[in-house]
């Protein structure tokens, strides 16, 4: 039996420094999918949100700083972390959703690719570094370490570095109740080849759903009619995600926990998706009730509060926090059996079990 699998090494990520409150939405001018200016007093609007949210806060990157440039610094805080030279590395994946977008530019470049601009601005010299893209929605990251694991089974691959990057705040029209929710952000994670039977990945399960699920979540012009319509920015239909996502979700992760032969009992901890902490819950909940059981107490950490959904970024970010005691009464210990899932523009689907 081939016992070789990917576990983690070295975690990082890079906590862009712009903080901006729900207050500062007070003076915005919001519409609906319809193109009607919405007649509501903002504050109530913004309260709804948070109700629905539980967001606080979110992070945009400082205008100078590009998606490559957060990348990078979660990447070498990862490698840190690792205690690798880098240049063992045999692979750099990179997930991202929009690639590098100037402040006030909507042009995705992805010229080089995100993951060789990663591997320059590191100055990594060696050719055998394998650099590439990979374009899975929010589910891009995970899906990255899913490929790596795969690698790593296959015997072509000892390190690799797996980055989830996004620069939304650059890519949300300002007058949709949306672009509350986006952030921006990077998390990293170096993987290591082992056949420790006690740690790495043990199971993983990816899905897509895009007849009509691809509509959910797509790219469009303003919904201000008044507003530049030559501008496309990113958009959701919310309340459909949200059903989509808690009748497919939990399937997904339950396909992914099963396959590990693992005791539901022994879950420690589930990473999700940091899109809505309310959708989380009631994802992780139905997920226990599956196997007959209430969601344990802690076993779901969040930071959306304070980060905002940054896509890509949102799970290594989460674990990285955790790890760092960043988290109030949560902790990662090595060993712990734990579970990741996301949801995101696909629709995709995927989860991992693995030991930590």
């Amino acid at each position: 039996m081939n016992r070789m699998r990917a576990r983690i090494k070295g975690l990082g990520h890079y906590m862009p420094g712009k903080v901006v409150k729900n207050e500062e939405f007070l003076d915005w001018e919001f519409y609906d999918i319809k193109g009607n200016k919405i007649n509501k007093p903002n504050e109530e609007i913004i309260q709804k949100f948070y109700e629905i949210t539980n967001i606080k806060e979110r992070r945009y990157a400082e205008d100078e700083i590009l998606t490559s440039h957060m990348a990078t610094e979660a990447a070498k805080k990862a490698i840190e972390d690792a205690g690798i030279d880098p240049d063992e590395l045999d692979y750099i994946i990179v997930g991202s959703n929009y690639g590098d977008i100037e402040k006030g530019s909507q042009f995705n470049d992805y010229v080089p690719s995100m993951a060789s601009r990663v591997k320059y601005y590191l100055d990594l010299k060696n050719p055998d570094t394998v650099a590439y893209d990979i374009l899975f929605g929010c589910p891009g990251w995970l899906e990255g370490v899913i490929q790596a694991h795969i690698q790593m089974k296959a015997g072509v691959s000892k390190y690799a570095l797996v980055i989830g990057a996004d620069s939304l705040s650059r890519v949300t029209d300002p007058y949709s109740r949306d672009s509350m929710i986006f952030a921006d952000g990077a998390g990293a994670v170096v993987l290591e080849m082992t056949t420790d039977k006690n740690a790495g990945i043990l199971s993983h399960r990816s899905q897509t759903f895009a007849a009509p699920e691809a509509e959910l979540l797509w790219n469009r012009s303003s919904i201000n009619p008044h507003h530049n319509q030559d501008m496309k920015y990113i958009f959701m239909q919310g309340h459909k995600i949200y059903e989509f996502a808690l009748t497919k979700v939990p399937a997904a992760m339950k396909a992914a926990f099963d396959a590990s032969g693992e005791d539901i009992r022994e879950l420690k901890k589930v990473f999700i998706h940091q899109a809505n902490e309310k959708m989380d819950h009631a994802i992780v909940k139905r997920f226990f009730r599956l196997y007959g059981m209430p969601m344990p107490e802690g076993v779901m950490p969040a930071n959306i509060e304070f980060m905002g959904n940054s896509s890509v970024a949102t799970i290594p970010t989460l674990m990285d926090q955790v790890r760092l005691g960043m988290i109030e009464g949560q902790e990662l210990n090595r060993g712990d059996l734990i579970l990741l899932a996301s949801v995101g523009a696909g629709m995709n689907i995927n989860a991992v079990t693995m030991r930590y």
